[in-house]
């Protein structure tokens, strides 16, 4: 199955799993589609002439799915908005392998568990990310949804984040002085659900 839209999204972060799943449930939300494990893997050139025109490419396993993802240059704002064509595979090792043999790499490796959800009539969708590095809330839908919903959940713009996963765990990083690798579980010192560092 092939998506291609444009994605509008923030992130906000949370003190705890435990905390954002309060927020929801107060704001109406509730799952859609249970906490599933993910791991991403990103690829580049030797060059890193992806990383450099600020776009994507992404082989994720979810769960029982598996997808391919470009994304384009996101053009940032109050939100990120950005291309993103996605692709559901049969098998992710299989694709990265044809991905190496064109020539890229594996760049960066990142975990995480996701939980989505949704309200009755709300036109987006909420996301609980617990990652090495924190928990984070990723509203993503039309703008002023997304302006809404945050304020519903006790948000300003000012929380708003639009950096990806791996520029907030280079932060981290450098704040924890912890020399850079992959954001997977184990590596980072932080336990899924574990309070923010």
């Amino acid at each position: 199955m092939a998506h291609g839209a444009n994605e509008t999204e923030i992130k906000l972060a949370v003190e705890s799993t435990q905390a954002a799943r309060l927020l929801l449930r107060a704001a109406g939300f509730t799952v859609s589609r249970r906490r599933v494990f993910e791991s991403n893997v990103i690829f580049d050139t030797p060059k890193l002439t992806l990383r450099k025109a600020a776009t994507l490419l992404r082989v994720r396993k979810a769960g029982g799915v598996s997808t391919i993802t470009y994304k384009g240059r996101p053009a940032v704002a109050r939100h990120k908005s950005r291309e993103e064509l996605e692709l559901e595979i049969a098998d992710a090792g299989t694709m990265n392998a044809i991905i190496e043999r064109l020539g890229l790499s594996p760049v960066f490796r990142y975990e995480k568990y996701r939980t989505e959800y949704r309200q009755n009539r709300g036109a987006g969708m909420a996301m609980l990310d617990e990652t090495p590095v924190g928990v984070y809330l990723e509203l993503e839908g039309e703008p002023r949804w997304i302006d809404r919903t945050a304020r519903q959940l006790g948000f300003s713009e000012r929380d708003y984040i639009v950096h990806s996963y791996a520029r907030l765990y280079l932060d981290w990083c450098r704040r924890e002085r912890v020399k850079a690798g992959d954001m997977v579980f184990g590596q980072a010192g932080v336990k899924p659900g574990a309070k923010k560092p």
